[in-house]
Order: structure tokens, then C-alpha cells, then sequence
């Protein structure tokens, strides 16, 4: 930001979640928000409702795709999923930890071969560890049991085992998370809040400004922006926490 008080820069940390369900009300967003912000997520609600047709409304203003589909099957099928979603020429996708090692080398393969044919840069690949929703009660209901920071950092380890370029996780186990690997291993937080926002159904969540001080590379938020009556100004005050 200026002296002067405005923008000059899209932001390069800030991931606006387009968690809304039609393509009218997100390039009426994207519109309005991409002078500012460089990465929009794109997820489950949005892309069943529309498809691929977002991701290139989204091209067509300068913006980046994160494509937040957290793929989770047998491996042979994330790959493939993985290949198509290469083809889109986005930014970065995800899938589930919890699918295992030979799913997580499946996906980075498959998108690196498609990036190699297409000569063009492969999307980042993120693991999804545990969802910013849940907490340790959760983890026991389904017979994890190690805790939830430890599992966190054994499933980011695995990942970066596996190729990937980074993962997603709360913003409570960054400090883990780079212990066990290195500055260049990404984590994009969700369950981010501005210190004047609700947080509805996240459990384990921070502020802009903490997550950005811990160590996240990109922060994920979506209601306190694209639910505010103003989204510019409500991005304006997230962009102004993380400085």
C-alpha cells in the first residue's frame, strides 16, 4: 500500500474462497476484487454448480485458480483427475493426505507428465491434512488417536515425501509443520479471521496477521469477505491485518 493509502500491488498472500453458487455472483466478485488479490479458490459448491467454465471467467480478469476439490480415491482415479485439472492451466489444486503415498506420488506424476506434454508450468500440489472444522474430539471418532498436532506433522511429512509442494493446514500447526520440513515446503492456512469477523464453523482458527507471522505462505478466507456488504473494503482491512 501507498502513502497515500492505495493499492498499487495484488496481493500475493490473500486466497479470496469463492464458496458461493453461481458464476454471475463470483465474477461480480472476481471483478471487484482482482485489482487486489491474485489467487481465487474455487471449490466443491462452485464447481459442481458451474464447472469449468470459472476457472476461465477467472483467467479472463489476470487472476490465478486454486481448485479446491480435495481429491481422495484410489489412485489410478486422482491421477486422472489430477491430468484434467493440469489441462485448466491452474494455479493449484489439492488432495486428501488421507488417501495415502502411492495416491499423493499418483497426482504429482500425472501432473507433471501433463505439464511436460502442454510445456507449461505444473499446478502447486497441496495435501489436505485435517479440516480447519474439525478438532482432537473429531479425530477420535474416526480412530485417529496420535493428537492432532502429531498427526498433522506426520501427514505433512508424508506429503513432502510424496512430491507435493506443500499442504493445507490450520494455522496452529505451522511451527510443526516447518520443523519437520523446510522454508520451501508451502502451507496455506484456512480458517482464517479478521479479528472483527465470525467464525462460524471453524474450529482451529487465527488471524490474518498471526497466521501470516507464523509462517503461512497463503491465507484462505472467504465470509468476512465475500459475505461483507462492501467484499473491497472488508479484502482492504484483511490486506492491511497481514501488513
Amino acid at each position: 500500500m501507498t502513502v497515500d493509502g492505495s493499492w498499487t500491488m495484488k496481493n500475493t498472500k490473500l486466497i479470496v474462497a469463492l464458496d458461493i453458487p453461481t458464476l454471475a455472483e463470483a465474477e461480480k466478485l472476481v471483478k471487484l476484487l482482482s485489482p487486489l488479490v491474485a489467487v481465487f479458490k474455487v471449490g466443491s459448491e462452485l464447481f459442481t454448480a458451474v464447472g469449468p467454465s470459472v476457472i476461465q471467467m477467472i483467467h479472463s480478469y489476470h487472476g490465478k485458480v486454486f481448485l479446491d476439490l480435495k481429491f481422495h480415491d484410489i489412485p489410478n482415479t486422482v491421477g486422472s483427475a489430477c491430468e484434467a485439472a493440469a489441462r485448466y492451466k491452474i494455479f493449484m489444486l489439492n488432495v486428501h493426505t488421507f488417501g495415502g503415498k502411492q495416491m499423493m506420488f499418483q497426482a504429482v506424476q500425472s501432473v507433471h507428465k501433463t505439464a511436460e506434454e502442454l510445456k507449461i508450468d505444473p499446478p502447486r500440489i497441496l495435501g489436505v491434512t485435517i479440516l480447519t472444522s474439525m478438532k482432537e474430539t473429531d479425530l477420535k471418532e474416526i480412530g485417529v488417536n496420535q493428537g492432532m498436532e502429531k498427526t498433522v506433522e506426520s501427514l505433512a511429512v508424508l506429503a513432502k515425501a510424496c512430491g507435493l509442494d506443500g499442504v493445507v493446514a490450520s494455522a496452529h500447526e505451522i511451527e510443526s509443520i516447518r520443523n519437520k520440513t523446510d522454508k520451501d515446503f508451502l502451507i496455506v492456512t484456512p480458517g482464517v479471521r479478521p479479528l472483527w469477523a465470525w467464525h462460524g464453523d471453524q474450529k482451529r482458527v487465527m488471524t490474518p496477521k498471526e497466521a501470516v507471522e507464523r509462517g503461512a505462505n497463503f491465507i484462505v478466507v472467504g465470509r468476512p469477505i465475500i459475505q461483507s456488504p462492501s467484499p473491497l473494503e472488508a479484502a482492504k482491512m484483511v490486506l492491511k491485518e497481514i501488513e
